[in-house]
């Protein structure tokens, strides 16, 4: 996932940065309105834009402003230091999502994002990888004509994986993709479901390689 990052705070950007990079997001951050709106001009590639709202020269309320009026639905998150009610609504008018009042809890931060990134990509109907299909919408795996029965945990890892083929992710980003938000999954729990899955899914002609040190990758395999 691509965000944009637009935050006048150095030491604040950066953290905002680090948290959203440790989720396997990719973070552009840039320092001030002008520069924002330039890159959404040009068609940057954000999948949700973090924006604070108390910016050096247009202020977040404009930036947002003119996002819409160029018909642009990238999802937007706003940071404000503004607890009035009148500045979040006037915020959510301009065109914003959702908001955040500093301070806030970089969980909390990281979990909207990700609601936010959901609620604007179209939902994938099938997913397939070798003989290894999933129907999204009626939660049926298959092996070639064979059903294979999952548990509602054990289809959420390897519905994650099939949407990254051929891609190292994390137990903790599985983990942050496949539970609500508030839901605790431990590390171990995740190493217990990849090898129930490598036993159904045996036939299927994909392999879940441990990357030791990094997570797992799905791959095409015998």
């Amino acid at each position: 996932m691509h965000v944009l990052v637009v935050e006048d705070d150095a030491v604040l950007a950066d953290g905002l940065s680090r948290v959203l990079g440790s989720h396997g997001m990719v973070v552009e951050v840039v320092g001030n309105g002008a520069q924002a709106d330039q890159l959404l001009q040009r068609g940057a590639a954000a999948e949700v834009v973090v924006l604070d709202i108390g910016l050096p020269g247009m202020d977040g309320f404009e930036v947002v402003r003119r996002l819409r009026a160029r018909g642009s639905a990238v999802p937007v998150l706003l940071l404000t230091a503004r607890d009035a009610v009148e500045d979040r609504v006037r915020g959510l008018e301009q065109g914003a999502d959702d908001y955040l009042v500093k301070p806030f809890a970089t969980a909390e931060l990281v979990a909207r994002v990700k609601a936010l990134a959901r609620r604007h990509t179209p939902p994938q109907t099938a997913l397939a990888m070798g003989r290894l299909s999933l129907d999204v919408a009626a939660k049926r795996a298959r092996v070639g004509d064979k059903v294979v029965e999952l548990s509602v945990r054990e289809w959420a890892v390897l519905e994650f994986l099939l949407q990254h083929p051929s891609r190292v992710v994390s137990k903790q980003q599985i983990i942050d993709a496949i539970l609500p938000w508030g839901d605790d999954l431990s590390l171990n729990a995740v190493e217990v479901y990849i090898s129930r899955l490598r036993l159904k899914i045996a036939d299927g002609g994909v392999t879940i390689r441990t990357i030791r040190g990094f997570g797992y990758m799905l791959e095409p395999g015998a």
